[in-house]
């Protein structure tokens, strides 16, 4: 099973630096985003360790348990950020979200800490693979309210989770049997804060219509077009998208 992919990485509109960062690997089959936070230079520093830590340790392990592999990676990396953190007085408090997506063989392993988050497309239809690990996802939890409510708390960007930001972190890690045609896609916040899941459902099926016949341009063009209604809709935060077709 094949592989094609994409990815971009956008500042949006009103922040002064984009804190976001991807991490791309079609060989490996090895897809990273990270949305970092805290200080004026911390949140990118955090990020940019993060997609160079985690793909570095799966590939120094990349013939060890797959699932056990990711999560390790991201344990490794919030030590390596948090230490990194503590030496400089500006960094103190940096951390990062992070989603992985690591295929291995017929399955795919997906790590997950705060809320980035990875979807699968299939049959025309959407899922949210991984959990979101924060204080609006808590409330929904518990049945506070619904999602379309949750969209109008005011601590909707408050985490419980992230990478660097503790000396312990708690990984999610899912592990989904790929089937061909299916499409994945993993965003920062910048983007599934700003267009709904009906949205992104939408805009898969009209540049990808038929996962087998995709290609690197089809889905350069959804990336930017997801980037683009980001920012029509405020673009508030910084944007990350990064589509894989299996074919």
């Amino acid at each position: 099973m094949g592989l094609v992919a994409s990815g971009i990485t956008d500042i949006g509109m009103k922040r002064k630096s984009n804190q976001d960062a991807i991490y791309l690997n079609a060989e490996k089959h090895l897809f990273v985003v990270a949305d970092g936070m805290g200080g004026h230079n911390g949140g990118d520093i955090a990020s940019q360790m993060a997609v160079e830590l985690v793909p570095k340790y799966i590939l120094d392990h990349f013939d060890d348990d797959p699932a056990k592999t990711q999560k390790a990676a991201v344990l490794s990396a919030n030590k390596s950020i948090k230490v990194h953190g503590e030496k400089n007085e500006d960094l103190v408090g940096m951390g990062t979200t992070l989603v992985s997506l690591l295929f291995r063989g017929p399955y795919l392993y997906t790590a997950n800490v705060g809320d980035s988050r990875a979807y699968l497309f299939n049959n025309k239809k959407i899922y949210q693979l991984t959990s979101d690990h924060s204080l609006v996802q808590e409330k929904l939890n518990l049945g506070f309210y619904t999602r379309e409510q949750a969209g109008d708390d005011p601590q909707k960007n408050v985490l419980v989770r992230t990478v660097g930001f503790e000396e312990e972190v708690e990984v999610d890690v899912f592990t989904y049997k790929v089937h061909r045609n299916d499409i994945f896609l993993s965003c920062s916040d910048g983007l599934h804060g700003k267009v709904s899941d009906p949205d992104l459902l939408y805009i898969v099926n009209h540049f990808i219509p038929d996962p087998s016949k995709a290609t690197q341009e089809t889905l350069d063009k959804a990336c930017k077009y997801m980037v683009e209604l980001a920012n029509k809709n405020g673009g508030q935060d910084n944007i990350s998208v990064v589509l894989v077709v299996a074919q």
